[in-house]
């Protein structure tokens, strides 16, 4: 193994102080504001209105328990890999590559399948699709994040303010036409389990559920990866993170009750714009106009926020010796500029498939592995490391993160009973992954633990301000 150095980390910076709570919440609800607006409906088709409203509470469960579990870690190890760096300083160097490798999966695969979906957005609005209109939010939304931090969160703030609004203006819309009887529209199987007119699909359709439930949140778990660029880590990203989890609920509430409700369940399980859908059904076309304009919003804003949350990951694995050490240097500016590049490189070529639905529940797959394993480090840090300074305690301690971790292992059952291919497609990603640290790259760790590399790296900044 290596060791860190002073010219070592001076070619490999994030800008410090850029992002305060408020900025930190803009983050983690762009992450996933796009999920509102389309891709999570598709549940409604698989268990019903009431057997996805089930799944949907499991998997807010799940999150909350999870983001406290991160709030925690968050503040007592605020580094940029998130995750990563949690697994690490408890599991050692395998643990946090593999938890670094499930969420890798996650942010690489996810903006691949979100640009194609703007490209048919696109398409609606103006006509044109294909490569070269991936190539082109590829291109420019890198290009702002390779201007610096602080440019980036505050336009993730303002996008995602735009699709906010058409949330809220949709559901001010539909509350007068809501009506329970909606809800229940789908007549139930005859050969489902359990089946009954609440869950008509039965006790299957709510575990096939589960991955679009998460479409709803997924992500949000990404806040932590802004760390170092946080004004006060120990403070601003436990309570960003956590505002953003009770923000997405909300909205994932309005949208789970009042789009059905105020149309049909039958119809939003089927559509590919649920809340457009839904506001032409009731007689708002005009509102619905504007909506689906706002709904590119709401998908640049998770294409664009995941872009910066794949950057930090690349970035920290890279710094550590994970990856090849090219992927961290920073730019003038204190961006990561080789982890921004080469992921959009082949992210994009990933778009050309085409396949978007095949890639987010690959997506899913890597979440949920990296849930799974960043409550177990919560649940570890716990008993092994009791001395950790902890500006912030999860509530319940260990019994909510012991929540998270088996809702998470439920859920990655959940892609199996949807799409069987992309469960197995995913384990051999991961598999070659864990191949590539296990024969290469745990030879090449710039730190022999955890602690070496923070010590290392706290030192070597600080003769660089001296400097």
């Amino acid at each position: 193994m290596k060791t860190l150095d002073k010219d070592y980390l001076a070619k490999r910076q994030l800008k410090r102080g850029t992002a305060g709570w408020l900025l930190l919440t803009g983050l983690g609800i762009s992450y996933v504001i796009s999920g509102d607006f389309a891709g999570w409906n598709f549940g409604i088709a698989e268990a019903g209105w009431g057997g996805f409203a089930i799944a949907a509470a499991l998997m807010a469960l799940m999150y909350f328990c999870l983001v406290l579990s991160l709030a925690e870690m968050s503040a007592a190890i605020p580094a940029a890999g998130g995750g990563y760096s949690f697994a690490r300083q408890v599991m050692g160097p395998a643990g946090g590559y593999l938890t670094g490798l499930a969420i890798l999966i996650e942010y690489a695969l996810a903006p691949a399948a979100i640009v194609i979906f703007i490209g048919s957005a696109v398409e609606a609005l103006l006509g044109i699709n294909g490569p070269l209109v991936y190539a082109i939010f590829y291109a420019v939304f890198i290009a702002i994040h390779l201007l610096g931090v602080g440019e980036a969160l505050k336009s993730m703030l303002i996008i995602s303010g735009f699709a906010v609004f058409a949330i809220i203006a949709t559901s001010f819309a539909l509350l007068g036409d809501f009506n329970v009887a909606n809800l229940f529209d789908i007549k139930a199987s005859a050969d489902a389990v359990g089946a009954n007119s609440f869950m008509p699909f039965g006790w299957y359709g709510i575990w096939a559920a589960l991955p679009f439930a998460m479409w709803l949140f997924l992500a949000v778990e990404g806040v932590p990866l802004a760390a170092e660029e946080a004004k006060n880590p120990a403070k601003d990203v436990p309570k960003g993170i956590i505002a953003a989890m009770v923000f997405l609920f909300f909205t994932a509430v309005l949208v789970l009750f009042l789009l059905a409700g105020s149309s049909s369940a039958s119809m939003i399980g089927k559509s590919a714009v649920p809340l457009v859908d839904a506001l032409n059904a009731t007689g708002s076309t005009t509102l619905a106009t504007v909506v689906n304009v706002l709904g590119l919003a709401g998908l640049i804003a998770s294409f664009f926020s995941i872009i910066f949350g794949y950057s930090r990951l690349i970035f920290a694995l890279s710094r550590a010796g994970y990856l090849p050490k090219f992927l961290s240097l920073t730019s003038k500016r204190k961006t990561p500029t080789w982890a921004l590049i080469v992921p959009g490189v082949l992210g994009f070529l990933a778009s050309l498939s085409g396949e978007g639905d095949l890639m987010l529940a690959m997506a899913v797959v890597g979440a949920t592995i990296s849930y799974a394993l960043m409550s177990l480090s919560h649940i570890l840090l716990r008993v092994k490391r009791k001395d950790l300074n902890r500006p912030y305690k999860t509530p319940g301690g260990v019994v909510t993160s012991s929540i998270s971790l088996i809702l998470s292992l439920v859920a990655l059952t959940g892609v199996y009973a949807f799409d069987p291919r992309a469960f197995n497609y995913t384990l051999i990603i991961y598999a070659i992954g864990a191949l590539y640290y296990f024969f290469y790259s745990k030879n090449s760790l710039v730190a022999k633990t955890a602690e070496e590399e923070f010590a290392m790296l706290e030192q070597a900044e600080s003769e660089l301000e001296a400097a």
